[in-house]
């Protein structure tokens, strides 16, 4: 194998044994066919002007399948490259490409050799376009399964991986079409925001409780928010508590999920955690997306996966007619009884997404008139298990008291436990949401922008961000089309 899409590959040069997020050979194989696949039936759609929700979301979940921490089931993905191929030969026929020469990369096979020398410019530039389209697979899957698409986003995904079998590209004809990609991931990340405050409401600054209630308890981690609808509904008056866990917890803001009176808090910390903080815990766990590790032998028989999500060996909550039936995962909670006592650590804030910061807008405008706000930091981003990554944490302490500290994504983790205090009525630490809520960043600051008539970047804000994979990759390549500068990676 040799794997080297996220943040923590070996030797920051490549997995090439066993992917140091536990992927086997035989996983990774596989999701380099499905993507192979996925290249042709792109290069058919693109060039051919063919249209279809059965093209676009064979790409969109094709794409997201292949993010680090999703599926690591070679199986399973080995049935979806066998179900993309017969998908590619239908638009292989459907294709009225006259005088467009099909390159041999476009009908490619399992057993086909790909080696050969590119241009490592080339390469590089086609590296970090396949992980933006990734990482906007899973902001446009999300927004699929709440009724939201986009025709421009999805023609994107052909174009952009037709491009990855075109030869004749020049490294700034990439840079070109990378800057394409990155305003089209606005729209992307934009109707997914939509989607979130059409079916749930605007989120509000919320306090949210760190720890757990006595009584039986589901965990949910990941980011999909409809399936932890879905599961609220389904646990109402079961006795049953539900915890959020990771980048689920911004999900306390939103007015439709606070309704439920047994979303009682949130549980642990950030994904790369999660072995440690589930060890020995009478729980159940529901992972939604992207973020599961190998399950510990201790808890594993507690662990459902549901969506793309797929460990062997782990049981899955399948897509049905009508939604999910999450009842095998209610009963195993109710079989273990639960926590034995409440054991609450502290209160934490949720909810600062750009309705609730922007409704403040004038008062913010004002602080910083009055030098009460020096300076904004945007400290967030994919958190990493590397060593080192206490900077952020270390950031946070040190940033002078007058300023205020956004942050987003599972980056926050590393923050949202200090008591940072608050200037005036704000207070220092701002919580945005998930890492797709990145969307919530960029208008705050382009909205703030307007309101001091300033150019973004002669704003007084500075931007620290982490990665760990291709969601944060999508993000970053927006906020370069966008002209954003100055960025700290």
């Amino acid at each position: 194998m040799f794997c080297r899409q996220c943040e923590q590959t070996a030797g920051g040069k490549g997995c090439s044994v066993l992917g140091v997020c536990g992927k086997s050979p035989e996983t990774a194989s596989a999701q380099d066919s499905l993507i192979q696949v996925l290249k042709g039936i792109s290069f058919y759609v693109h060039n051919g002007g063919l249209g279809g929700n059965e093209f676009d979301n064979v790409v969109i979940q094709g794409l997201f399948t292949t993010i680090t921490n999703v599926n690591f089931d070679s199986e399973n993905i080995s049935a979806e490259v066998s179900k993309a191929l017969k998908l590619r030969d239908k638009a292989k026929a459907l294709f009225k490409g006259k005088g467009i020469i099909v390159p041999k990369i476009v009908e490619w096979l399992p057993c086909d050799d790909l080696t050969k020398d590119i241009d490592e410019d080339i390469q590089s530039l086609r590296e970090i376009l396949l992980y933006g389209l990734k990482g906007m697979a899973a902001y446009a899957d999300h927004a699929l399964i709440l009724g939201k698409s986009d025709d421009i986003v999805n023609a994107f995904f052909h174009k952009g991986l037709a491009a990855l079998t075109d030869d004749r590209l020049s490294a700034s004809n990439y840079v070109d079409l990378i800057g394409e990609f990155g305003l089209t991931n606005l729209r992307c990340m934009e109707i997914l925001d939509e989607g979130h405050t059409e079916t749930f409401g605007h989120p509000t600054p919320t306090s949210v409780k760190l720890g757990v209630k006595k009584g039986p308890a589901i965990i949910v981690t990941g980011h999909d928010l409809w399936d932890l609808f879905q599961l609220l509904k389904q646990t109402e008056d079961t006795g049953i508590n539900v915890y959020t866990h990771g980048e689920m917890l911004p999900a306390h803001g939103y007015p439709k999920l606070k309704e439920f009176k047994h979303l009682v808090g949130h549980f642990g910390s950030a994904w790369q955690n999660q072995v440690k903080e589930f060890k020995g815990q009478p729980a159940v766990y529901v992972f939604t997306t992207n973020c599961i590790q190998k399950p510990d032998e201790s808890y594993s028989e507690n662990v459902f996966t549901t969506g793309l999500v797929r460990y062997p060996g782990i049981k899955h909550v399948e897509d049905k007619e009508g939604g999910k039936d999450f009842s095998e995962v209610i009963e195993r909670a109710v079989e273990l009884d639960g926590f034995i006592s409440d054991d609450i650590e502290k209160e934490i804030t949720v909810g600062f997404a750009h309705n609730a910061v922007l409704g403040k807008a004038e008062k913010i405008v004002e602080a910083v008139k009055k030098k009460d706000i020096r300076h904004f930091f945007l400290i967030g981003g994919c958190d990493g298990t590397k060593f080192g990554r206490n900077y952020y944490t270390e950031l946070a302490e040190k940033i002078p008291k007058d300023c205020v500290i956004l942050t987003l994504a599972c980056g926050k983790f590393r923050i949202n436990r200090l008591d940072l205090g608050s200037i005036g009525d704000f207070p220092r630490l701002l919580d945005l949401g998930q890492c797709n809520d990145a969307y919530s960043a960029i208008k705050i600051a382009s909205e703030l922008a307007k309101a001091f008539n300033l150019d973004i970047n002669d704003l007084p804000l500075s931007l620290v961000l982490s990665w760990y994979e291709q969601k944060a990759v999508c993000v970053l390549l927006t906020l370069f089309a966008l002209g954003v500068k100055d960025i700290r990676l």
